[in-house]
């Protein structure tokens, strides 16, 4: 059975300024509006977390904008979202958010069969230096890809 995979929005940012120890794969509940949203691609994960409230998991600070086609019953653009995600992986998140220096952040919103999925990462912050590594590291590589490609 092949995945028809179409993604919507990815976290750039999320992966410059954290070290990723663990990723994983979680519906949305949403409204019908969210989801046309979504289909035009009006989103937006930046500065957007992973919080816990009793049990379940929740998106929060993620910003999909009103569909305007929409009526009188449209959704609240910067709602808390809850994550559909297995029980099992829920505690493996919540026990790890619970020790010093992890954070659960989503890195991209797709469309997975026709279904919404976010995928979520579990974290640890990056230090100054770390991230200038980062940044020396792209370069480094945009400069021997450009020079591979004016050699041939």
């Amino acid at each position: 059975m092949s995945e028809n995979i179409l993604i919507v929005h990815e976290n750039k940012k999320a992966r410059f300024d954290y070290t990723i120890v663990e990723t994983y794969e979680a519906g949305l509940q949403l409204m019908g509006s969210e989801v046309k949203s979504l289909r035009n691609k009006d989103v937006q994960l930046k500065d957007s977390y992973i919080s816990f409230k009793g049990d379940e998991a929740y998106l929060q600070n993620a910003h999909i904008a009103e569909y305007k086609a929409s009526s009188y019953n449209n959704h609240v653009p910067e709602r808390h979202r809850k994550l559909l995600m297995h029980r099992n992986e829920l505690d493996e998140i919540f026990d790890a958010l619970r020790e010093k220096g992890y954070s659960c952040v989503p890195l991209k919103i797709y469309f997975k069969n026709g279904r919404a999925k976010l995928q979520i990462a579990l974290v640890k912050g990056k230090k100054t230096h770390d991230k200038r590594e980062a940044i020396k590291k792209r370069d480094v590589s945009d400069q021997i890809r450009s020079s591979l490609r004016r050699s041939r």
